[in-house]
């Protein structure tokens, strides 16, 4: 057993010295307080995060606690294989000066599907001049239908629920009815036909139309909701009138407001593509549009970009990121160029981002602790050296007098 022993302790590659024979210096010490608080420091960021050089590399709660105790994000660049999927778009626009009785949300795509003036899951509320809530409705040009329609038969005047209200020529057939100014503004549209003067339409008139659009000058709305599109290059916009088609151009009934030009500055609050995901930055996000000549069209280009982000648990979020390009069009001598409101033309890109969570293994966390303490313990001893021998060389020479 002895031998044994013997042949192991011959293996030691690090001999003792023994403690009669150590010299301590002034410097050394200084070397080794620099070198502990050097090598706690690098402890100290193998174990933290920070969000400024990797936003997307660590979690909100990764860059408080620490790299290694938390998850790693790998990032992966795929070709987009998906099909027949839908694409959910989330926004919060408010036009300080354009009213919710005039405003509409359209959405278009290249596979020839139209969403006019949308209705589901819209929102809108009415703000005055201070950004005060004045209303919250969910609905969306127009008032509600009359309850007793003015008959259109027998030539009386009379309120009758068993006859419906003219359509004024925009009915498709003998049965149509339009009790309210609204449902004349969409058979109008249907049509692609523009009401020049509501007044001349009875239902616009008894329910005051125009004098509602008056009773909300100098009001704004802001509308938000949610759109579900197909997973197409499109568009969607926010204007003042009802849409429609006349001659394969999309148009809006403008003339029925009696107005020369719209303010359509506008703030985005918020504009996302999916759902959110840790790291995402949504560059409209708080935009805000004020022109000296804010009638015009304000025109937003938009990549998307699909991304998968997967965190440590499995689960899984398709969701997207966007890059933007903004243009402004505005009225020139009183008389529009083109349709004012707010643009925004969205196309998909091919590549699909993919980000997935992890942790760093224990073991590699381990080797980069042991090559810091390793590193700097050699590099403090390099340097202890070369001082040590330094000093002892000019003491030497100064004893000789050879030091000038």
């Amino acid at each position: 057993m002895d031998a044994i022993m013997g042949k192991i302790r011959s293996l030691d590659a690090y001999p003792k010295i023994n403690e009669d024979f150590y010299s301590r210096t002034l410097s050394g010490g200084v070397i080794t307080l620099v070198s502990s608080i050097v090598m706690l420091l690098l402890f100290i960021s193998e174990l933290r995060c920070s969000p400024t050089t990797a936003p997307l590399h660590c979690s909100y709660n990764a860059c408080m606690y620490g790299l290694y105790l938390h998850a790693f994000t790998e990032t992966q660049l795929v070709v987009d294989t998906s099909r027949g999927e839908t694409l959910r778009i989330n926004f919060d626009v408010t036009f300080p000066a354009l009213p919710c009785s005039i405003l509409s949300l359209d959405a278009i795509d290249i596979s020839g599907e139209q969403h006019l003036d949308v209705k589901h899951d819209i929102f809108k509320k009415r703000i005055d001049s201070h950004g005060n809530v004045i209303e919250e409705r969910q609905e969306g040009i127009g008032a509600p239908k009359i309850e007793k329609p003015l008959q259109r038969h027998g030539g009386r005047l009379e309120h009758n629920e068993t006859y419906c209200g003219s359509c004024y020529g925009a009915e498709a057939s003998d049965n149509d009815c339009c009790n309210s100014c609204e449902d004349v503004r969409e058979a109008y549209r249907k049509k692609g036909w523009a009401i020049s003067n509501p007044d001349m339409i009875d239902q616009c008139k008894r329910e005051g139309f125009l004098q509602r659009i008056k009773d909300e000058e100098g009001e704004g709305c802001n509308i938000y909701g949610f759109l579900e599109v197909n997973k197409v290059a499109g568009n969607f916009h926010f204007a003042p009138g009802k849409s429609f088609h006349q001659a394969g151009v999309h148009v809006h009934d403008l003339l029925a407001f009696q107005k020369d030009t719209f303010n359509i500055s506008h703030k985005i609050n918020r504009l996302t593509f999916g759902e959110y995901f840790p790291g995402v930055v949504n560059p409209l996000d708080r935009v805000q549009w004020t022109q000296e000549s804010p009638s015009g069209m304000y025109q937003y280009f938009i990549k998307v970009v699909p991304t998968v982000y997967t965190d440590v648990s499995g689960r899984t979020i398709q969701s997207n990121q966007f890059s933007v390009t903004e243009h402004f069009r505005s009225a020139e001598a009183g008389r529009l160029l083109s349709l004012p409101g707010v643009f925004f033309f969205y196309d998909l890109s091919p590549i699909k981002v993919t980000f997935t969570e992890g942790h760093i293994s224990f073991l590699h966390f381990l080797t980069n602790v042991c090559a810091i303490i390793g590193g700097v313990f050699t590099v403090s001893g390099i340097l202890d050296s070369f001082i040590y021998h330094g000093q002892r060389a000019i003491k030497k020479k100064m004893e000789l007098g050879k030091f000038s």
